[in-house]
């Protein structure tokens, strides 16, 4: 798929918001980035949105739309947040109207993992195919599922949450009490937690820095049986999840990106073993498991896809 025409991306995370000019697949000219000081209330952030997606309008005069990721939960016809996950003040806020009366350009809003899924699955790891499910592992877990060559919202817009899903019905209770949700036991705080009390279980002492995924990967990679045996751990976690998906969507590959993700192989081959062993052969052996194509501009290319397709409809 081609994308000829200009679109800024923005991908608003909890702690920092990018944006960027988007034409084709590559991000050609980015904005500097705001970091919000003291959560400021949205009228004064959304305003200084608008001032950079301008500035950039300075030096790109023929962009024709702007997409804008965010991380909680959208009303995606209407672009009107009900809530964002961990910034204070964003609270039924209709973003898509603001950020279009101030700039005159169309504009388009949706939660942050669905944008990664939509650049993955039109651009990424996944294109070409029709049944896919995103996933985004860091802080906590997000996903975007796509089925029957569309992305899947739910009545509700929250389709796609597979942090949420259980994986222990007496387990940790997760942010919406639902007990064993999977992002409480595979976020990067909590499975460094975990890895920090393995080694102690094995008589050895690590600070917590020392127990990031970044460095339980190089410890894995060095060879250290604690550490592999933390990854095959959370490989099994994911894996329960994966498994649940699979017969429900019976999807074509699960593309997976986020920071814990480049791991690589010390992911990739326990998880593939796990998924494996919880499916029947002829629903594994054509599954792919695969890493994203994009890193960190994910976010910013799929609401640029998004909003030049929200704009040509």
């Amino acid at each position: 798929m081609e994308f000829t025409d200009k679109a800024i991306g923005i991908d608003f995370g909890g702690t920092s918001i990018k944006m960027g000019v988007i034409l084709g697949k590559q991000i050609i000219d980015e904005a500097p980035v705001i970091i919000p000081k003291d959560h400021p209330v949205p009228t004064e952030l959304i305003q200084t949105i608008a001032n950079q997606i301008n500035q950039l309008r300075e030096e790109h005069s023929d962009i024709k739309a702007v997409g804008c990721g965010v991380p909680g939960f959208v009303d995606a016809p209407t672009g009107r947040i009900h809530n964002l996950t961990n910034v204070p003040g964003w609270v039924d806020i209709p973003l898509r109207d603001l950020l279009s009366e101030k700039t005159g350009l169309p504009c388009v809003v949706e939660n942050d993992a669905n944008a990664m899924g939509i650049a993955e699955w039109k651009l990424g790891a996944a294109a070409g195919l029709q049944h896919v499910v995103c996933l985004t592992l860091g802080t906590g877990v997000g996903g975007a599922v796509i089925v029957n060559n569309q992305l899947v919202h739910g009545s509700k817009f929250v389709a796609g949450e597979l942090g949420q899903s259980s994986i222990n019905y007496n387990g940790r209770v997760g942010a919406y009490n639902n007990p064993g949700a999977l992002e409480d036991y595979i976020g990067n705080n909590e499975f460094a937690i975990d890895a920090q009390r393995a080694y102690l279980e094995a008589g050895i002492e690590k600070c917590i820095d020392d127990c990031t995924p970044a460095a339980l990967d190089a410890a894995a990679t060095a060879g250290c049986d604690v550490a592999l045996a933390c990854w095959d751990d959370f490989a099994r976690k994911l894996s329960c999840t994966l498994a649940n998906c699979c017969w429900l969507l019976n999807p074509e590959a699960f593309v997976i990106g986020g920071g814990i993700s480049k791991a690589g192989n010390t992911l990739f081959e326990p998880l593939r073993k796990h998924v494996a062993a919880q499916l029947s052969p002829p629903f594994s052996d054509h599954l792919k498991i695969i890493p994203a194509k994009f890193s960190n501009e994910a976010g910013i290319i799929g609401c640029a896809v998004l909003a030049l397709e929200t704009a040509d409809a």
